[in-house]
């Protein structure tokens, strides 16, 4: 499993983000009409894997501005996440839902 990961990492890491990103919303507008078919599940997932690229050049970019500014602690510690109030059990589900 982890082998196949790793393919699809490198496979989605040679492609150009420029134009992954003009497809975004295209898989976007059709993610947005559900259906429970296979078709539906396989857009989404190039949708989400389209948004990986995104994130991923966005962190990279941003760990490469930190070191380039001296900013001392590693990518790690400047990346991150808040820790959640343990006292705090719930949480929110945010709708997935086009622009208006």
């Amino acid at each position: 499993m982890e082998k196949v990961l790793k393919k699809l990492a490198d496979q989605l890491n040679s492609l150009d983000e420029a134009s992954l990103i003009s497809l975004w919303d295209k898989y976007f507008e059709k993610v947005q009409k559900f259906t429970p078919s296979r078709e539906w599940e396989e857009d989404i997932l190039v949708l989400s894997l389209i948004q990986s690229v995104r994130w991923k050049n966005q962190l990279f970019n941003h760990c490469l501005a930190n070191e380039s500014q001296g900013e001392k602690g590693t990518p790690e510690e400047s990346v991150r996440p808040v820790l959640r109030d343990k006292v705090k059990k719930s949480g929110k589900v945010l709708d997935f839902r086009p622009r208006e």
